[in-house]
């Protein structure tokens, strides 16, 4: 099957799923496409008992597409860089050590509880896993997931100085998280057993490394833009930077994740009324709002079709779902640490934290990550934990925050 059937049949899907949602069942678009993916998922799941055929056909499929590549390599880029370019800078900067200390501490801290409440929850079901790979899962299921974030809390009716912080924290920790990723599986590949030297070097090449591309990127796309007065080349040249932009990054073992943040928030709040004309400021927002939906809407219907690849065991199922209570742990953790340690820098209020911890939604790019592990099977209790933990936090964190705002 061709790359043009295969995005074919997401589109036309996601369309459906689209129209279904905006005409009958009226959620938010990411929890709505993501719901009606999860029935799609719940029939695929099934369909190993009564279509056998098929099922091994679609299972082989999946897995020779090399999906986790597809979104790691692909979507991500498009996606994150329209995040910050519809992120409003100087909102984000009134809350910068927030977003600071949640992108960068708060990754770290969180994979390492995560990371070790993992492994003796599956030790006490008799499943061994090497710590290096509960790492892993700690750095994948993390960070929050911009792609999940950025279209709930806009309709979740969220205080703006809250949403700014989750959403800021969301595009920042999505690239620590996985720069961090990268780094320890590049440590375990290596052999060499972990060493805090080779580690830090690699972590800084990628995310310092990551960020300063991007800033350049931003300032010659800046200069490009400025030259010009002609909405159809400004709108080609945007798209040529993401695509060729966030190629470069992974060639150079940069982050391409945190350089298109980076760019995006350059394009979208730096003298923008002087790079752009106010006509090609409309093309090119509704041109990366435009992508931003039809990637979306893609990125869930390949997660509903991912079920095809889990293996559900009774054990499995059982730490998954006591995953989703280590992941909160971690979380309240993270959230409360700024309230003990800097009182005065990081003050919160009670109703503010709880929307911190509750509006962390985790998203398609923590099963991207478990995806691109080795098959073995470590990766197969990861994926499934990873699974249900993206499947509570969609649906059910993301349909009561906006309730939880209320309050």
């Amino acid at each position: 099957m061709t790359i043009y059937y295969i995005l074919s049949i997401l589109i036309a899907v996601s369309a459906v799923f689209a129209y279904i949602n905006t005409r009958f069942i009226k959620l938010p678009f990411v929890i709505g496409l993501f719901f009606l993916s999860t029935l799609v998922s719940l029939v695929v799941l099934t369909s190993r008992y009564w279509l056998v055929a098929p099922y091994e056909e679609l299972k082989d499929f999946i897995e020779q597409t090399h999906i986790s590549e597809f979104i790691l390599k692909i979507l991500l880029g498009f996606l994150l860089f329209a995040g910050g370019m519809h992120t409003n800078w100087f909102k984000l900067k009134k809350q910068i050590r927030r977003i600071t200390f949640f992108a960068l501490v708060g990754v770290i801290l969180s994979t390492f509880i995560v990371a070790g409440l993992f492994y003796y929850t599956c030790l006490a079901f008799h499943v061994e896993i090497p710590f290096m790979f509960c790492l892993l899962f700690g750095s994948l299921i993390s960070p929050t997931d911009p792609i999940a974030v950025l279209g709930i809390l806009k309709k979740a009716g969220v205080p703006e100085h809250i949403e700014t912080t989750i959403v800021g924290e969301s595009l920042f920790n999505d690239g620590i998280g996985v720069v961090l990723f990268i780094a320890l599986l590049n440590t375990i590949d290596s052999g060499t057993g972990f060493s805090f030297g080779s580690f830090g070097l690699l972590f800084l090449q990628e995310a310092v490394g990551g960020v300063l591309y991007g800033l350049g990127l931003g300032l010659l796309l800046h200069y490009l833009l400025q030259s010009v007065d002609h909405y159809e080349t400004e709108v080609l040249l945007t798209l040529a930077f993401v695509m060729a932009g966030y190629s470069i990054a992974n060639y150079l073992h940069l982050s391409g994740p945190l350089a298109m943040v980076v760019m995006g928030l350059l394009v979208g709040n730096y003298k923008q009324e002087r790079a752009m004309s106010d006509i090609t400021q409309q093309y090119v927002n509704k041109f990366w709002e435009l992508i931003d939906i039809v990637l979306n809407g893609i990125l869930f219907i390949i997660v509903a079709l991912l079920l095809a690849v889990i293996n559900f065991e009774a054990k499995f199922i059982i730490i998954g779902i006591i995953s989703i209570f280590i992941v909160l742990f971690a979380r309240i953790i993270v959230v409360n640490l700024p309230r003990t340690i800097m009182p005065k820098s990081l003050r919160f209020t009670w109703k503010e934290t709880k929307m911190l911890i509750w509006g962390g939604l985790r998203g398609g790019l923590s099963l991207a990550l478990v995806l691109s592990l080795p098959d073995n099977n470590a990766r197969t209790i990861m994926l499934v934990a990873t699974y249900i933990c993206v499947l509570f936090s969609i649906i059910v964190q993301g349909l009561t925050i906006g309730r939880l705002a209320r309050q």
